[in-house]
């Protein structure tokens, strides 16, 4: 017969006793390896040196017992089966030792029954084993995972798991940024619902290529929970589970809406630097067509029969048709900058004198004309003055045209000092020194998916035989070569306001204005409302470069919120005028009624608005028309926190 082996720790005083014992384990099949202990010193040498399978202990000792035997072991964090064998002590005190940790008990008459009590206990202690290895591996994953969790967390990306069914079941603290949905709003909601909404059914819910080749990339646009719609770029891949069968979705999102917009102004340079080139190319030979038909109507006009009036109607007609032809062509070649006028230093307050005298004799007594021209310290240009009169024909004869039931046409001019924080905002834009144009109505206003091509070529939003579509083409062509731009606030039913950026001549700025000292803040707090993110950014930074705080809201509603849980720590309101979800003269209102003390910075890229014309009824203190300057801004929150102080 094979003995199995079987390392014992035997503690035991007496020898016979011991060999009584061994003698059971070998006639059970066992061959023992052992050590006899009968001292405390001698059992914690043993269990040092050697590993043992069991220990089978005598309860009383000369120097020694079972219940001490016991505590050494335990004292070693040894999970060994520990087995009683005595012929003394009764049932009592060996149920006390079995709830002290021993695990079986035998009388030394009874020593048939030792080697089942010792199988059974060596199977138990098997199985405690492996369920401790299965705890540690268990407690190893868990702490993996919460190691890959943080680590998700601290992506920038949106990274988010749906099922199946596109329900949400993870959600990480980037998608948290990106879409602002807290993870317990959108755990068990679908995804296509709550971040493609009125996209829907447009957007398919999971591309195919998901199921069929496991994964798929592309730009998807999709909308946050204040309802701004974000371009990301999206990485989806399918998970499997351990059989191999689709399990889950996991999402990464990228925020490329800010790229996109770069990428849509610098493509709009692009496309319109490629038409001028194209326009400056075909220029003159359409110039060429056009003298010969030009000169032969004329001279066939002189030289026919006056009496034939339907000749003469039509020489006319091929007349002023050549005339207008070549008026396209003076415009094309502005706008392509390939005529280059005569500059000279010029004041520009002469020109728009000039042009509102115009309007006032020309246009209709419905229109209200308001001007804004300094007389004095108004910085000068150098530029063309008849292609800079163009530009305001141009930009006045729109406003006219979109305000056919009348309105207020309002003409402005000022100084603007550009800084760096503004350049982050327009590609086209320098920093220095610049006069503003402001031409301003109160008419329709232009679709927000029409602003981006208003000035190219060609395209109009006039109807058939009123406009040529090169009107905006040209003026954005002369204030390019002028080494200016242009920007647009519009809104439907509210109207449209053009700014034209004129730099100014360097010897005519004082050097006060641009060596200035920036005011700074006291760490006081301010909340920013802007639903425009670069805005925000740019807004943020300049601020807390200057030592105050920021918080930021997108909207209203967001700003009512925050100004409800901070309003005693909030020392001032930059607040916009147009927003989605709610509107800034609405939001005015309500944290005037939160906090009648309440400071508000009022801004906007439209010079009339309701906010600046209610002023303090609503809390708003002061003005600033975008863009502003980092001295503009500075200097209003300066000078609003002061006054506010010494009230």
């Amino acid at each position: 017969m094979n003995l199995r082996n079987l390392r014992v720790l035997i503690v035991e005083d007496s020898e016979d006793d011991a060999f009584l014992t061994l003698r059971a384990l070998r006639r059970g099949g066992y061959n023992p390896d052992y050590v006899r202990v009968d001292t405390p010193l001698a059992m914690q040498t043993a269990l040092a040196q050697e590993a043992w399978d069991v220990v089978i202990a005598d309860y009383t000792l000369p120097a020694f017992s079972a219940p001490e035997a016991l505590k050494i072991l335990q004292s070693q964090e040894q999970d060994l089966p520990f087995i009683i064998v005595s012929g003394t002590i009764g049932e009592d005190v060996a149920v006390r030792a079995m709830k002290s940790g021993a695990h079986d008990y035998l009388i030394k008459g009874h020593l048939a029954r030792l080697v089942p009590a010792v199988e059974r206990e060596l199977r138990e202690a098997a199985d405690r084993q492996k369920q401790r290895q299965t705890l540690q591996a268990l407690l190893a994953t868990e702490q993996k995972i919460r190691e890959q969790a943080a680590l998700i967390n601290i992506a920038s990306d949106a990274i988010f798991v749906c099922d199946l069914d596109n329900h949400i079941i993870f959600w990480n603290h980037g998608a948290e940024r990106l879409y602002g949905w807290a993870a317990e709003e959108v755990l068990g909601k679908n995804a296509a619902s709550l971040l493609y909404r009125e996209l829907l059914p447009q957007v398919a819910a999971i591309p195919p290529a998901v199921f069929t080749i496991g994964e798929w990339q592309g730009e998807l646009h999709k909308i946050n929970k204040d309802d701004t719609r974000v371009i990301v770029a999206t990485r989806l891949t399918l998970v499997r589970d351990q059989a191999g069968q689709p399990h889950s979705i996991l999402s990464v999102d990228t925020d490329i809406t800010e790229k996109k917009q770069l990428e849509t102004q610098f493509l709009r340079v692009q496309r319109l630097e490629s038409l001028g080139t194209l326009a400056s190319g075909i220029a003159h030979d359409f110039n060429n067509i056009l003298t010969p038909i030009l000169a032969i109507a004329q001279m066939m006009s002189v030289r026919s029969d006056h009496s034939d009036e339907q000749r003469q109607h039509l020489l006319k007609v091929v007349e002023d048709s050549a005339k207008r032809g070549a008026g396209l062509v003076k415009q094309i070649l502005a706008f392509a900058q390939g005529v280059e006028g005569e500059r000279a230093p010029l004041q520009v307050r002469h020109l728009l004198a000039e042009m509102v005298q115009v309007a006032r004799q020309t246009f209709p007594k419905t229109i209200e004309i308001d001007t804004n021209i300094p007389t004095n310290d108004l910085w000068t240009v150098a530029a063309d003055a008849t292609q800079l009169h163009q530009v305001l024909m141009n930009l006045c004869v729109n406003a006219r045209d979109a305000m056919p039931e009348g309105g207020k046409l309002t003409l402005a001019l000022e100084n603007k000092l550009i800084d760096e924080s503004y350049t982050r905002l327009n590609l086209e834009a320098h920093p220095g020194a610049h006069v503003v144009i402001t031409i301003a109505d109160t008419g329709m206003g232009i679709e927000t998916e029409l602003l981006d091509r208003i000035f190219d070529p060609f395209f109009t939003t006039k109807e058939l035989g009123k406009g040529t579509g090169l009107g905006l083409s040209t003026v954005l062509g002369i204030v390019k070569n002028h080494g200016g731009f242009i920007k647009v606030y519009s809104e439907v039913g509210h109207g449209t306001q053009f700014k034209v950026y004129l730099p100014a001549i360097e010897d005519n700025i004082s050097p006060a204005i641009s060596d200035r000292s920036l005011v700074s803040g006291r760490q006081e707090l301010i909340l920013i409302v802007d639903d425009e993110p670069l805005i925000q950014q740019v807004t943020q930074v300049t601020l807390e470069l200057s030592n105050y705080r920021t918080l930021l809201a997108s909207n209203g509603l967001e700003a009512i919120e925050l100004y409800r849980q901070h309003h005693n720590d909030i020392s001032l309101v930059l607040m916009d005028s147009m927003m989605p979800s709610m509107d800034g003269l609405t939001a005015c209102q309500t944290l005037q009624q939160i906090n009648p003390q309440v400071q508000i910075v009022a801004t906007s890229g439209l010079t009339s608005n309701s906010l600046f014309t209610q002023g303090a009824s609503i809390g708003v203190k002061a003005f600033l028309a975008k863009p502003y300057s980092i001295e503009d801004l500075l200097d209003t929150i300066q000078e609003v926190l002061q006054n506010s102080n010494s009230n």
